[in-house]
């Protein structure tokens, strides 16, 4: 069906820094603590305290700006936006307006497993967050004032995404990098980043864009994508029956799975933006900026391709691995242990690692970091395999071992005795044997019924007690039995 109309999307993304005190004053950042035992005269707004700007968030930016192929402004300057709100206790949020320190960029999403598209990167400035409301049935509001000054970086896109899906990979991409540049935990449930969605339609060949409307709370990456779709539809049929689209705020409700109105939009001169006569403008030179430069690391979708082209791993694979950094690099170790034993079986070492190390890391709910497997347990296991020395059910039964004793592989086969037997006299001689045991399964198998072979493979597995190359009884069964 030919399309009537296209969404026009714009994301604006908060990443809350990992920094260990707040953007202008010494309070800790830390997650999760008692409420209001995170603050200051400075984060609480009392009268003649002063902020100073915390380098590391000056840093932060630098380096997402650098990653996300931004200009660096050479001099830019806070703001003070002023609201009133309730978890707001200075009156006013310090934030950055007419010069924010990174300007002009993008980052490549994927639209496909081949397909990449340029997402316009607006701005990203730095400036604080506001605190906590806590709605309580018994006594109407609390605040907790821990996350306020609490530093941040806002991203906003260019309208450049045109559909839910296309706005979901650019979430994972851009949480994804804030994870590998270290700057952010870029976890959603706990606030370290947050994603407002600015949505239109218009119909297609439009040049003009639409009336557009913010979509606000936004608690996962799923809901962002139900949300927008949501929002495409509702105004789409709203534009059919003759109404118009009116630019507001809109909140979204999870239970529902609808939009609906919290207020009217906003413009930039509601907030009555004037430079902030507290803080002095921030200076950024070349040589900072060649420094956090040489700081980068590979990014993620660079790091994917890499791993499909040097390791000639499948998409799936690259991509399961990559999403995670800690799991990219314990990817990465153990394929680099193997190529030291000149075998390249990389598809293997996948294999173990989201069969086996995944299977153990789901079963103690715990980080990769946390498991305490080293790479060697995997690569000498996969180069145990990739030999001859042992079969994959040997394998398995060797490296649960080396998880419980801490042992290499290698050294519990040597120990216990060990070994695949690839011997093709030993295992011919077996052959015959089940062969004159089973003379019908010949016949069946010349008859066309392939089935007798597994059954043949398992006896002489049985006579081997385990230890036969099962490739080499399967090739053997085959030959014997064509002749």
């Amino acid at each position: 069906m030919e399309r009537k109309y296209e969404a026009v999307i714009g994301l604006e993304m908060h990443i809350q820094l990992l920094t260990k005190s707040k953007a202008f004053s010494r309070s800790a950042t830390d997650y999760g603590e008692m409420p209001n035992t995170q603050t200051d005269p400075v984060s609480l707004g009392h009268p003649g305290t002063l902020p100073v700007l915390n380098k590391k968030v000056v840093d932060f930016a630098i380096k997402l700006g650098l990653a996300t192929n931004c200009h660096i402004r050479p001099y830019s300057v806070f703001s003070r936006k002023n609201y009133f709100y309730p978890d707001l206790p200075k009156g006013y949020q310090i934030s950055q307006y007419e010069d924010p320190i990174c300007y002009d960029g993008y980052i490549d999403i994927e639209v496909g497993e081949e397909e990449l598209k340029k997402i316009g990167i607006t701005r990203i400035h730095m400036e604080e967050d506001t605190g906590r409301s806590i709605h309580d049935i018994d006594v109407d509001t609390l605040l907790d004032l821990n996350r306020a000054g609490v530093p941040l970086l806002e991203i906003v896109t260019e309208p450049d995404i045109r559909s839910a899906q296309e706005a979901y990979s650019y979430l994972v991409q851009l949480k994804q990098i804030v994870e590998y540049l270290g700057i952010s935990t870029g976890n959603m449930e706990e606030g370290a980043l947050r994603c407002d969605a600015n949505v239109s339609v218009r119909p297609v060949g439009q040049e003009q864009f639409g009336t557009k409307t913010e979509v606000k709370n936004l608690n996962s990456f799923r809901n962002v994508e139900k949300a927008i779709d949501y929002e495409i539809e509702r105004q789409i049929k709203a534009l059919e029956s003759g109404e118009a689209v009116t630019q507001q705020t809109m909140l979204w409700d999870a239970a529902s799975g609808s939009t609906r109105v919290m207020r009217s939009k906003e413009s930039a001169h509601d907030y009555r933006y004037f430079p902030d006569p507290d803080l002095p403008g921030v200076l950024v030179n070349d040589t900072q900026v060649s420094m956090i430069r040489g700081t980068l690391p590979e990014l993620p979708l660079a790091r994917k391709m890499r791993f499909i082209k040097d390791y000639d791993l499948p998409y799936y694979d690259s991509n399961l691995f990559v999403e995670e950094k800690e799991l990219a690099d314990f990817f990465e170790e153990c394929c680099l242990g193997l190529k030291k034993k000149d075998i390249k079986n990389y598809k293997l070492v996948s294999n173990w690692i989201m069969t086996e190390v995944l299977r153990i890391r789901g079963e103690k709910n715990a980080k990769m970091a946390a498991l305490e497997i080293a790479p060697s347990l995997i690569y000498d296991t996969v180069n145990l395999i990739s030999t001859g020395e042992v079969s994959s059910k040997q394998a398995k039964d060797v490296f649960t071992e080396a998880i419980q004793t801490g042992k290499q592989p290698s050294q519990i086969v040597e120990e216990k005795g060990i070994r695949q037997v690839s011997d093709s006299k030993l295992i011919e001689s077996l052959v015959e044997e089940v062969l004159t045991e089973n003379p019908d399964t010949i016949n069946k198998w010349k008859a066309g019924k392939n089935n007798v072979l597994g059954f043949l493979i398992g006896q002489v597995m049985k006579k081997s007690k385990g230890n036969a190359n099962p490739k080499l009884v399967s090739d053997t069964l085959i030959r014997k039995m064509n002749n």
